[in-house]
């Protein structure tokens, strides 16, 4: 089970998510209460202990993805799945913005059937919603073992703050999430 106890007094739990370049999926969740820590990332592969150069070559299997470790007491899974949308392009199945291939594939990735049928349930609803005018292609998988990035890539858009805003910007995210999901 993903659960441990923290400090004695409550549970934690970890979900993890891909929605492209990690760099962009960390300030979403880690400016929500109730969130532990979020983790930038590799999962999905078939080489243990991956480094970035080995992940962006395409031959190690592995997504770039985040893990987030929240307080379910304070923040549901349901939530995280929520700004998960809100942060991806869900009709791009080939990466995501400037990102191409299947490291920046878009995936939910569930540690049981619970989390799987809440993923799946979204998803309909999003595709049902008549928000995209394309499928809703994010794939919902079964978890595998997330390995964490290297250093410098944790917390990146604390430490390079310029760089994350030029490149959140240029890669087209930050238009496309402020059409499709900050100005309906």
């Amino acid at each position: 089970m993903n659960n441990r106890l923290r400090g004695g007094n409550y549970m934690t739990k970890k979900a993890v998510f891909a929605g492209g370049c990690f760099w962009c999926m960390v300030k979403p969740f880690e400016t929500q209460h109730g969130i532990i820590a979020v983790t930038s990332g590799y999962t999905g592969g078939h080489m243990p202990n991956p480094t970035y150069e080995q992940v962006t070559t395409g031959t190690t299997g592995h997504t770039e993805a985040v893990e987030i470790e929240y307080d379910p007491s304070v923040i549901s899974y349901d939530r995280l799945v929520e700004i998960y949308w809100q942060q991806t392009d869900p009709t791009d199945a080939f990466g995501q913005f400037a990102d191409r291939g299947d490291s920046y594939r878009p995936v939910i990735y569930y540690s049981n059937e619970e989390e799987r049928g809440v993923a799946e349930k979204s998803k309909k609803r999003l595709q049902e919603s008549g928000r995209f005018d394309r499928p809703i292609v994010t794939k919902v998988e079964p978890k595998s073992e997330f390995y964490p990035a290297e250093d410098y890539h944790q917390d990146y858009y604390k430490k390079n703050k310029l760089h994350y805003n030029l490149y959140r910007e240029g890669s087209g995210r930050g238009n496309f999430l402020r059409k499709h999901w900050f100005e309906k």
